[in-house]
């Protein structure tokens, strides 16, 4: 950046009893004869122009598909009828589409010069994907040199400064936080940060699949769930080599793989919003497990009918899951007040499982401070102690913890029923 540009910029620090009105910067989109960049003929074809900022310029790359347009197993379309199928669901829910439109979710994904965070993390690429009309539209913005972040983030802001909902995979934890970082070392020459929502998609991956994938990657998740086999992909630990071997070097066409990489991940988050809200909503197939983890994740945000309502359905199933509904259940019942049709499931939890200590536990606490009927909840007590010595502890810590606990509950209950014999 030139002398004279720090200079004017370092005015709105001095003092001056003259106020002037502002003036703006001039910025525009193209190649012009008098600001050529580097490769011009090579972004040209590859579908990207410059995004000149005072003497300064980011890259900007535009790519559309139709909404029709077969992105494993979904149509790009499909993501318009899974926000719709939110508004008829009246729960608080982390995927809830509340009051918003397919356009205005912005799915987003960056690479960056490496995986930890921190000031020394430079994002050289912010990728995002939107509905617009009758077409899917993929926006890629790339920093051509490390000196070029004003640039960068000047257009980056000004395009989503009307951002309302953003998308992301692990964006909460890495992503944004990293455009937050960056921001904060040029704050001063770019608009500020927008305020929006977020859906963190990781998060809904952990809850349905952390058991049934090795790993929940957005790679393993696209193909093992939505269907998405990548063919030559660039692997992401690959991208932060490739960009300082393009620094080095200055050849654009060592990063067509990168952008490649980062526009099929945008693409694969509106087909994973689809995937999970069609789960979570209950508008698509999903597998027993799929609808238990769904019941579990509304009992976690405390919505106690949906949840409920779901874990009828996995009873329905039979599958061995059921005996977690009924405990589920038997729990949000109690919750609810409705203790005697917590207690039918403790009792059936009590047959199916010689194991499981726990529905004594719930029986005998039932039966002493509800009912006052001390025989019995010394009955299930020495029961639930029964079963609990059959098994067999991680910690000598917890299982002298659980034992006294047993022990002085019986001991409790004994002197009680030999008061009131």
């Amino acid at each position: 950046m030139s002398i004279k540009n720090k200079l004017n910029r370092l005015k709105k620090h001095m003092v001056n009893t003259v106020s002037e009105p502002p003036v703006e910067s001039k910025s525009h989109l193209e190649n012009s004869t008098s600001e050529r960049i580097q490769h011009a003929d090579y972004w040209e074809k590859f579908g990207a122009s410059a995004y000149f900022f005072e003497d300064d310029y980011c890259i900007v790359r535009k790519v559309k598909y139709p909404l029709d347009t077969q992105w494993g197993r979904y149509q790009f379309s499909d993501v318009l009828n899974a926000v719709s199928n939110w508004q008829d669901i009246d729960a608080a829910h982390p995927l809830h589409a509340r009051d918003l439109d397919a356009s205005d979710l912005l799915f987003f994904d960056t690479e960056t010069t490496g995986l930890s965070g921190g000031a020394g993390n430079t994002i050289f690429m912010l990728g995002m994907s939107q509905i617009k009309g009758d077409h899917v539209l993929v926006h890629q913005f790339f920093l051509p040199g490390p000196g070029s972040e004003v640039a960068l983030y000047h257009y980056f802001l000004n395009h989503v400064k009307e951002l309302r909902n953003l998308v992301t995979y692990n964006g909460k934890s890495f992503d944004w936080p990293q455009v937050r970082t960056r921001h904060t070392l040029i704050r001063d020459y770019v608009p500020s940060l927008p305020e929006f929502g977020h859906f963190d998609l990781l998060h809904g991956a952990r809850r349905l699949w952390k058991d049934k994938l090795p790993a929940v990657k957005l790679s393993v998740v696209e193909k093992e769930i939505l269907g998405v086999n990548r063919i030559h992909d660039t692997p992401g630990f690959l991208a932060p080599m490739l960009y300082f071997q393009y620094c080095n070097e200055g050849d654009p066409s060592l990063l067509e793989g990168v952008f490649q990489h980062n526009e099929w991940d945008v693409l694969s988050l509106i087909t994973l919003y689809t995937h999970m809200s069609r789960i979570v909503t209950g508008n698509g197939f999903r597998t027993e497990k799929e609808t238990y983890e769904s019941a579990r994740w509304f009992e976690a945000m405390n919505e106690k009918e949906q949840a409920m309502s779901l874990h009828h359905e996995v009873i329905q199933t039979g599958t061995s899951l059921a005996s977690q509904s009924k405990k589920s259940l038997a729990a949000l019942y109690k919750k609810c007040n409705e203790i005697e049709i917590s207690v039918q499931y403790w009792l059936e939890l009590l047959d199916e499982n010689e194991l499981d200590e726990e529905p004594a536990v719930e029986l005998s606490k039932y039966y002493e401070h509800i009912q006052k009927d001390y025989d019995k909840s010394l009955h299930f007590a020495v029961l639930a102690y029964s079963r609990w010595k059959g098994k067999k502890r991680l910690t000598k810590r917890k299982e002298e913890q659980e034992k006294q606990a047993f022990t002085k509950r019986i001991e409790r209950l004994e002197q009680r029923v030999i008061q009131y014999s």
